[in-house]
């Protein structure tokens, strides 16, 4: 039978099933990077299961190499619920997952300069020098990785636990993709990969399938999500104003949620058009200018000067997209995918309202953060909980 879990954890105890030695957690206490939840009688310290998953959470960003000044700069601004444990691991894991992407792209680039040297003594001259340092000093700031993959994280968590379509979007666009034999794929942008990692076991064999992204390092992300199907995939970086294919190459081009992002939207969309064949479908997703808007219309009502949303949308949405799209392609339709969020807790929807690229977290910081929640707290016990509108999508437009 399994023992009970005790309360609190001391120091000794601590130390003992860790393998840390009782300087360093003294010195943690001492610096404030892990306090504990209270003394007993005789000032021992005592450490409660948050405690413990705090100090989880310093070892792993020690792990990947973050000083420990960084480490508590990014813990006091997390958002993420300390006695969350699944979600923490999940961001940990991610980050870990990217810095191990990150390091096979650094070993590839050593094996080039290796291969340039083993063949007949070529010397590895000034380009290659620098394009390697460059490798290694790209997405090297680990810190912000870690805040990006929390920020990332708190955006899933509100998804995943309040949305009303269980398909889930991913696996809902998949669907809606031709699903013939011998498909010529292209995705642009492809970011992590993440359509093909949730849709792997439902890839037609025949199919052939190239991910292209303008970062060689979410390239590699991407194939290290992608595992051991991973050599079914083409990987190239790419521009999606230069698209460096032939005419009519493809049957497919897909640009999931990107578009907004793309300097020259009309230009990337002649490049689609042309690696296209004669009948071959573009499907570019993206939201509408409506998409939870509620919770930019919940934070400015606590404080006018709250962003929430990146205006970045306003570029290509659903209302806009079909008219940016109708120059080189004649046929253009929009397909919706029926959804909205039915919020309950105040803290998933602070943690995404703190997530975006926005001021919301630097706004929502100490007394305000709390005069906010108390309120939101109030609202919900109030109305129960908190209607916002998902509203995403594609246009399909095809090649005459």
């Amino acid at each position: 039978m399994k023992e009970p879990q005790q309360a609190y954890m001391t120091t000794g105890q601590i130390a003992r099933r860790t393998g840390l030695t009782l300087r360093t957690l003294r010195y943690y206490d001492a610096i404030g990077l892990l306090k504990p939840t209270q003394h007993d009688s005789t000032a021992a310290r005592l450490y409660s299961r948050e405690d413990i998953i705090r100090l989880q959470r310093i070892q792993t960003l020690k792990y990947i190499g973050l000083s420990l000044s960084d480490i508590s700069q990014i813990l006091s601004q997390d958002t993420l619920p300390e006695q969350d444990l699944k979600a923490s691991l999940r961001m940990q894991k991610e980050l870990m997952r990217q810095k191990m992407a990150h390091m096979r792209y650094v070993t590839k680039a050593i094996d080039e300069a290796l291969g340039m040297l083993d063949g007949g003594g070529q010397e590895v001259g000034w380009d290659e020098l620098t394009a390697m340092i460059h490798t290694v000093h790209t997405e090297k700031d680990w810190g912000e990785q870690y805040r990006s993959a929390a920020r990332l994280q708190a955006r899933m968590a509100l998804y995943d636990g309040y949305s009303a379509n269980r398909t889930g979007w991913h696996r809902w666009f998949f669907d809606r993709l031709p699903q013939r034999p011998g498909l010529r794929v292209l995705e642009l942008g492809c970011g992590d990969g993440a359509l093909w990692e949730r849709s792997r076991e439902r890839i037609p064999e025949d199919w052939s399938l190239t991910l292209t992204d303008l970062s060689p390092g979410m390239l590699e992300e991407a194939r290290s999500r992608l595992g051991g199907a991973a050599g079914r995939f083409r990987f190239l970086a790419a521009d999606a104003e230069e698209i460096p294919f032939h005419d009519g190459e493809f049957d497919v081009v897909i640009a999931n949620h990107m578009l907004y992002h793309v300097m020259d939207i009309p230009r990337a969309a002649a490049e689609m058009h042309r690696v296209l064949k004669p009948g071959g479908r573009l499907y570019a997703s993206t939201m509408s200018l409506r998409h939870l808007q509620e919770v930019e219309t919940l934070a400015k009502a606590f404080d006018p000067q709250i962003e929430v949303l990146d205006p970045v949308l306003e570029r290509f949405h659903l209302e806009n997209g079909e008219a940016m799209l109708a120059g080189p392609f004649r046929t253009v339709k929009c397909f919706r995918y029926e959804d909205h969020l039915l919020v309950d807790k105040a803290e998933p929807l602070i943690a995404y309202i703190t997530s975006t690229p926005m001021n919301a977290k630097e706004r929502l910081v100490g007394e305000a953060l709390e005069r906010f929640r108390g309120e939101l707290k109030d609202r919900l016990e109030r109305e129960g909980s908190l209607f916002i509108t998902k509203d995403t999508g594609f246009f399909l437009a095809v090649k005459s």
